[in-house]
């Protein structure tokens, strides 16, 4: 067995035991996305096996998404896929594993066909969030350090590093940070072109440690989204269904979003938030905290986990307190040039918390 089959291997294991922790009889539903996702999709179905569960895989890749995007109808495009959803409703467990592709695979779609398949995939991850315990995870490739604009092995070791880092020490140390957090009411956030505040007092800052959104390494709340104000500029880019917003900037008032701009794709971006449910609310705020994490990849399952970054999601929030069929995680760079006040003190400054 190689190192690389070694890594794949004890990565399947963390997966199925310590993210999911699977049990006997519990049925696991596993999407691979891209072909290059095999390696790990055979290490979790091996785990799964061990563990005494019943497992199935799905696959599903952007290419094969342009398909529908060029050839189907609107009827086609904004149909919910019934097997997938019944997956929700079969599986204990859902692991997707998200392999990377091509950014500009659809560019030559329509924004409104994008948006509208957005929408519908949106009513799976809802399906998803309800009713299974979940994970997601970002395997990098070489296509993906072509991205990131690193080597593969740079890429690789990254990603292996910050999937299987000391989650225990790592939960010790961040959770005396959400402790501190849980004290306050009211965050304000500035920096370059960001103005941003809101209360939170009542929701629990929640320290992630690699169950969820892996690679992991945050610390997020659930903002009290009415009280969103000001406004906040995104240095690294947004993503969402393939498509890429550079210079993403919004104002809110009361909670929703009144303004945006961006140098790409500002027409997307809008569909997104005018056309789906309360996507024009807060429905998370969080910090990155994984150390191992030190490049932008144009990919918000990593970038979010960057330690010094901050970054917040529109949609649907993880309380449940609305219900929304996105989820958009955006990243703003606060490594330089920023701060952060808990209830008018400063405890955060150019990426490092000072408290």
């Amino acid at each position: 067995m190689t190192d690389t089959d070694k890594r794949w291997q004890k990565l399947g294991e963390s997966l199925v035991n310590y993210s999911l922790k699977v049990k006997p009889g519990e049925k696991v539903m596993i999407m691979m996305l891209e072909v290059e996702t095999y390696p790990l999709a055979e290490a979790v179905y091996a785990e799964v096996i061990k563990a005494g569960g019943y497992a199935q895989i799905q696959f599903m890749s952007e290419a094969i998404k342009h398909k529908i995007l060029t050839y189907g109808d609107e009827r086609q495009i904004s149909w919910v896929p019934e097997l997938e959803a019944y997956g929700m409703e079969w599986a204990d467990c859902y692991l997707g594993l998200r392999g990377a592709f091509n950014l500009d695979e659809c560019w030559d779609i329509a924004p409104e066909k994008v948006a509208a398949y957005q929408k519908a995939m949106g009513k799976i991850s809802t399906l998803r969030w309800q009713n299974t315990r979940w994970a997601l995870i970002r395997v990098p490739n070489e296509r993906f350090a072509q991205q990131a604009h690193v080597s593969t092995e740079k890429m690789m070791d990254m990603f292996f590093d910050a999937c299987t880092l000391d989650w225990e020490a790592y939960l010790k140390d961040n959770q005396r940070i959400a402790d501190i957090l849980d004290r306050g009411n009211h965050l304000q956030v500035k920096g370059y072109r960001t103005d941003l505040s809101f209360d939170f007092g009542g929701n629990l800052w929640t320290v992630m440690d690699n169950t969820q959104n892996i690679p992991d390494g945050e610390i997020f709340v659930t903002p009290k989204w009415e009280t969103v104000n000001g406004h906040i500029y995104f240095e690294f880019p947004a993503t969402i269904g393939g498509k890429v917003i550079h210079d993403f900037y919004l104002e809110f008032e009361n909670g929703h979003v009144v303004k945006t701009d961006a140098s790409t794709n500002l027409d997307y971006a809008n569909m997104i938030i005018r056309d789906n449910e309360n996507a024009d609310r807060v429905g998370e705020f969080a910090f990155g905290a994984n150390p191992y994490v030190d490049i932008c990849t144009t990919d918000i399952l990593i970038d979010e986990k960057m330690a010094g970054t901050m970054h917040m999601a529109l949609g649907r929030p993880y309380d449940g307190s609305y219900d929304s069929p996105i989820h958009w995680d955006i990243v703003k760079d606060t490594r330089k040039n920023a701060e952060a006040y808990l209830d008018g003190k400063l405890i955060f400054k150019d990426g490092k918390f000072i408290i």
